[in-house]
């Protein structure tokens, strides 16, 4: 793949994969940034590996997602302080968003379930590409999405 051809879809793709990462992120917008851009240049350094032009969102969303788990596991390993700060920084969150409180419900599933929903239902792809993208079986999708379906409604009720 050739550096036009990533930018030209990359700039199609950038503000659709910023408004996942930040839904991911429950509205934490520097977060949701800094993953945006680290999953960026990931894409780009493994561009020229890419083939499969007819999927190239589905790679992007791919690379994405594992950049947002690599970034809640190193999360897990700060400091008490580090970890103090994230929480302020997350109650917090972009607070002037016009959709805080889903951000909020959003926050209250497991990252899993989360992906799930957010891809199923603002992203729509079928729960084969979301078992595709996040690595693992469409049972597990299927379970994922129910969870955070009921999860969602008893938070949002």
């Amino acid at each position: 793949m050739t550096k036009e051809l990533f930018t030209q879809l990359v700039s199609v793709e950038q503000k659709s994969l910023r408004r996942f990462l930040l839904a991911l992120c429950v509205g934490n917008r520097e977060e949701a940034d800094d993953i945006a851009q680290e999953s960026l240049i990931k894409a780009y350094l493994s561009s020229s590996g890419y083939n499969d032009m007819g999927k190239f969102t589905a790679w992007l969303y791919k690379i994405a997602y594992n950049t947002f788990i690599d970034h809640m596991r190193s999360a897990r390993t700060m400091s008490p302080l580090d970890d103090a700060h994230t929480i302020m920084d997350r109650s917090s969150a972009d607070s002037t968003f016009e959709y805080q409180e889903l951000y909020q419900a959003l926050d209250g599933l497991p990252p899993k379930e989360r992906t799930a929903v957010l891809l199923f239902y603002i992203k729509g792809y079928s729960i084969n590409e979301i078992a595709e993208i996040v690595q693992c079986s469409t049972d597990a999708v299927k379970k994922q999405l129910s969870r955070g379906r009921e999860h969602l409604k008893k938070t949002l009720e």
